[in-house]
């Protein structure tokens, strides 16, 4: 029997850290998805440092997909280089969704991509601006609308498919191991906009 967590309005779930091979085959999806259907990705990384390009690399094929990237880690740079305005910087701070929303639109402008991604949060193993560690924020920008979720929610999601979050969720655990988490949630992002995007083998966009 798996006993599923029972969020209170604000928690932390301590998922399981994926290993190199997991991040791979995760990766490999998102690669032999998008290749297949012709799109293409960009990548704004602030806490992950480039982990989710570099991994996205490792695929053999990557070079038709993988756009480019760029990494915004300080906050600064989420402006000069990551397109976010200074007032929304100014108003919602580097962990935030109107952050990530930003970055993501952004990257996927200045690459020319089909996609952006964006990660933005807290890896510890302090707190950041008063956001609590383990809030990290997936961005995602196809050019049409630009979304963000909380990592924890889509790892959730994708852990527990028959159980609906109710909270917002942060992740748990070391520094290293919110950097991976936060990428296994951006590339089940991609694949589940890869999803939307592609419906019986027809682009629907």
């Amino acid at each position: 029997m798996v006993l599923v967590p029972n969020p209170a309005p604000h928690s932390t779930i301590e998922f399981a850290r994926p290993t190199d091979d997991e991040l791979s085959e995760a990766a490999r999806r998102v690669v032999h998805g998008f290749s297949s259907a012709g799109v293409t990705i960009a990548c704004a990384e602030s806490l992950t440092a480039g982990l989710l390009s570099a991994t996205v690399a490792t695929v053999p094929g990557a070079s038709a997909v993988l756009r480019g990237g760029v990494v915004v880690y300080a906050t600064e740079l989420k402006a000069s280089l990551g397109g976010v305005p200074h007032k929304v910087l100014d108003a919602d701070g580097a962990v935030a969704p109107t952050t990530a929303r930003y970055l993501a639109a952004h990257i996927r402008e200045a690459c020319r991509a089909t996609l952006g991604v964006a990660l933005t949060g807290v890896a510890g193993p302090e707190p950041q601006e008063g956001k609590p560690v383990g809030q990290v924020f997936v961005g995602i920008a196809d050019g049409k609308k630009a979304t963000a979720q909380l990592a924890g929610n889509v790892l959730f999601r994708h852990n527990y498919a028959d159980k609906r979050a109710t909270s917002d969720i942060l992740i748990g655990g070391d520094r290293e191991t919110i950097r991976r988490l936060s990428v296994s949630a951006a590339l089940s992002s991609c694949s589940d906009w890869l999803a939307e995007f592609v419906v019986d083998g027809k682009q629907r966009r």
